[in-house]
């Protein structure tokens, strides 16, 4: 596949099943995301890789994570199925990436330059998927900015949470794209 033929084409798929990149292929992701943009050589970004039991254990965090903050805000407990329906969501993929953007204290490189590098390598993961043949989505959501999800996968002060990376072969088929114009894109200034 060309480089633009991937760029035009690629496309979040939310429905993966087995297998997961694994090996050579997942190397090959991990090597494209270290190309991203990066102002003064930062590496900005981390990676976290969990398959298997470990998309369990992420799944009873998320619950963990949202129960707690039902009970901060003084809303009901969780039902034994939203219970389930919130632990199941790590399932849906059998590999999910997460994404963090490590985030220093820099003369020249300001912290958002740092955290769109760090989405550059995410995006650089995706194409990368793409490009071997496997699907991806990203996903954020409220517990992606949740300090007990960060607390409980390890993050630090100066880091965060850019997007859980859900990896896979895509179930089904890709969803139809609307292309854009560029005229829609970019306007000419001045």
């Amino acid at each position: 596949m060309d480089a633009l033929t991937l760029l035009h084409n690629r496309n979040s798929s939310p429905r993966l099943t087995e297998p997961a990149p694994e090996g050579a292929v997942l190397e090959a992701m991990f090597k494209a995301a270290a190309r991203a943009p990066d102002h003064s050589r930062l590496r900005p970004w981390r990676f976290l890789s969990i398959k298997g039991e470990g998309r369990k254990q992420l799944g009873s965090l998320l619950v963990e994570a949202t129960q707690l903050r039902h009970s901060k805000a003084g809303k009901p407990a969780l039902t034994a199925e939203e219970v389930d329906k919130l632990a199941a969501k790590p399932l849906r993929a059998p590999l999910i990436v997460v994404v963090i953007a490590k985030v220093t204290e820099h003369p020249k490189v300001p912290a958002v330059e740092q955290i769109l590098s760090a989405g550059c390598a995410a995006q650089g993961l995706l194409l990368a998927a793409h490009a071997q043949g496997f699907a991806g989505v990203w996903r954020t959501g409220t517990n992606a900015y949740d300090e007990t999800v960060k607390a409980g996968l390890g993050l630090i002060d100066g880091e965060e949470l850019i997007g859980f990376i859900y990896l896979g072969t895509v179930d089904g088929k890709y969803k139809t794209l609307r292309d854009a114009s560029p005229d829609e894109l970019c306007q000419q200034w001045p």
